[in-house]
């Protein structure tokens, strides 16, 4: 909607008229594909407020307009006014009854009113009035979906795909249903036999690779989405899905090969060129990360992952001090990632600046209590600061949480002999024997000094002849 003025200044400038006639109540006329302009900016722009009322004024102006009266009813629904949304959509129903946007669009406002049963009932009543039978289908298994109901969700994507098997949002969506039920690896026939039907249909090896990605076998997937860009080289999914799965085998020359033909193929995102960057930055060539990073957040400011991205290589290369700033960055768009915070504490930590390090520690353990890291690295501060006292409060209250962390025990109990706390020490160190006794070397690490080691290694080996 609204494409002719895309990026041009006349629809900057209509923006700026119509933001002028709120102020004065002064009323100018814009044509209908201005008023789309309008309204797709301020949604893009968050401003879902201002995206309602120039739908008033464009259907005051072209009160026969059903993109209007549509857009304004899937905007209202977005606020909760399910009722005022239905009304407009029964009155653009009327205009164009049996209009496969209108049913579709009808049938998610009154699921996402909970009206479940009524939108199915509506949706199975319009199979036979649209010939785009796959998305009736699909819609119909997305509101079993969204009411819970995912073996019949399921029943009904597969009824989508029997139609069109390039029906990728039912694909999608049935590999989730799967996926969440337990089941996608006994459906791996179901797939195949989309391949043995036709084994150059290239996106029936596009959708078992999925089917593998999801499964965590990531070779195969790989095979499968070469079979797809085989068949079809101009594929972009496959290409770029394929890189995804390279990554997950470390195998990062040749993502980086399918994330660049990913690039030819379609228009530049900032998520394929943070994909690029990441590679770069497992192979430790930090600097062509960073120029990939920036790139996706000139395209994209508010790719956070971006910015934590550019955080990490600048700290891989002991430029903390500047890591921090775009570590900043990434959290004022995603506050709540303890990784992001985490990270800040270390580089905080590598500074020197320990209370802004202790600071986002708490943070992070806030967000991920059961990251066994953040306790111990948090806790370590403190130990290093000479608290025991805090050291050892901090990881009693991580075992709080992860009570079998042999890891926790071993820390708990250095901290507890450091602070001369023996009887309460040996506690801790014979439940991290029992847990796991392999990793006894980390409590070791802490005492260097030769006669210490040789008191420990004596209660060691008494679980060790125990065979503990």
């Amino acid at each position: 909607m609204g494409k002719k003025y895309k990026y041009s200044q006349e629809g900057k400038e209509a923006v700026r008229r119509f933001e002028e006639m709120l102020l004065s109540g002064e009323v100018f006329f814009f044509d209908l594909h201005t008023y789309e302009y309008i309204i797709n900016h301020f949604i893009e722009q968050g401003k879902f407020k201002k995206a309602i009322q120039a739908c008033q004024y464009g259907m005051d102006q072209h009160p026969f307009s059903i993109e209007l009266m549509l857009q304004k009813a899937q905007l209202l629904s977005k606020k909760g006014k399910f009722e005022e949304a239905l009304e407009l959509v029964d009155k653009a129903e009327l205009f164009q009854p049996n209009d496969p946007e209108i049913i579709l669009i009808k049938s998610g406002i009154l699921s996402q009113k909970g009206d479940f049963e009524v939108a199915i009932s509506y949706l199975t009543n319009a199979l036979d009035l649209v010939e785009e039978k796959d998305e009736v289908h699909f819609a119909i298994g997305m509101t079993y979906q969204d009411w819970g109901k995912y073996e019949e969700a399921i029943q009904c994507y597969k009824a989508a795909i029997d139609i069109n098997l390039n029906n990728e949002d039912a694909l999608y969506e049935l590999a989730y249903c799967l996926d969440i039920t337990g089941q996608l690896e006994q459906s791996l026939s179901y797939y195949q036999k989309f391949i043995d039907a036709d084994p150059f249909s290239y996106y029936a090896w596009y959708n078992i690779g999925i089917v593998y990605f999801k499964l965590d076998k990531f070779e195969e997937a790989v095979n499968a989405y070469e079979y797809a860009t085989a068949l079809n080289d101009s594929f972009a999914s496959a290409h770029f899905n394929m890189g995804n799965s390279l990554v997950n085998i470390g195998e990062y020359q040749r993502a980086i090969a399918c994330y660049e033909r990913t690039l030819e193929l379609e228009d530049e995102t900032a998520e394929t060129l943070a994909n690029i960057a990441g590679c770069y930055e497992k192979l430790g060539n930090y600097q062509r990360a960073i120029d990939y990073y920036r790139k996706a957040v000139k395209l994209d400011s508010t790719y956070h992952e971006a910015w934590y991205g550019i955080g990490k290589c600048l700290d891989a290369q002991d430029k903390s001090y500047e890591s921090i700033h775009f570590f900043e960055k990434a959290l004022k768009l995603d506050k709540d990632n303890a990784t992001y915070w985490q990270a800040k504490a270390e580089a905080e930590y590598k500074t020197g600046n320990i209370v802004s390090c202790l600071e986002a520690y708490e943070e992070a353990c806030f967000l991920d209590p059961t990251n066994t890291d953040i306790w111990l690295n948090w806790s370590f501060v403190h130990y290093e600061q000479g608290d025991y006292d805090k050291a050892i409060e901090l990881i009693i209250s991580g075992l709080e949480d992860l009570p079998d962390d042999a890891e926790l025990h071993y820390r708990a109990s250095a901290y507890l002999i450091s602070a001369g706390k023996y009887k309460e020490a040996f506690i801790y160190l014979e439940n991290a024997l029992i847990l796991d006794f392999e990793k006894h070397t980390v409590l070791l690490e802490f005492f260097p000094q030769l006669e210490t080691q040789k008191a420990l290694y004596k209660i060691i080996d008494q679980y060790r002849k125990e065979d503990v």
